[in-house]
């Protein structure tokens, strides 16, 4: 599912989630769910898992987002902007991507014009996304 308005008259909420066959986190409140880890069907606070499995990029330069947009997000995503630049090394995010994420709302008036039937989102890298090598762990 995605969901964004900035239309309707709502609470604004930045409520999200992240979910895979063994468990989910949702984030504000922050808490999450992994199978066999804490009781069935209860809900952790997510402090714990966090510490434990926190990017690294983001333990090493949190200090420095403090207080910087999005809880410090926009703070990483400009840095790592800059220094991929500055290095000559490939964006974490490309061309491809944009696309991919740009054609999220077309996509959904056609399929909403067709009574919510499903839609193709075109292969814009024409399968190269197949053998595009994984982006690296990245650090500071």
């Amino acid at each position: 599912m995605v969901q964004h308005c900035t239309n309707l008259p709502r609470p604004y909420s930045r409520i999200n989630m992240v979910q895979g066959t063994k468990g989910l986190f949702e984030g504000y409140p922050n808490r999450f769910y992994v199978e066999g880890r804490g009781e069935n069907d209860r809900w952790q606070e997510a402090a714990a898992a966090l510490a434990e499995y926190e990017h690294p990029l983001w333990k090493e330069i949190a200090a420095q987002a403090q207080g910087a947009g999005h809880g410090g997000m926009d703070f990483i995503e400009d840095y790592r902007l800059i220094k991929c630049l500055r290095d000559g090394t490939a964006t974490d995010m490309d061309v491809y991507d944009a696309a991919a994420l740009s054609a999220v709302v077309p996509l959904s008036v056609q399929s909403a014009g067709r009574k919510a039937a499903p839609v193709d989102c075109p292969d814009f890298t024409r399968g190269r996304w197949k053998t595009a090598p994984p982006l690296p762990i990245v650090h500071m």
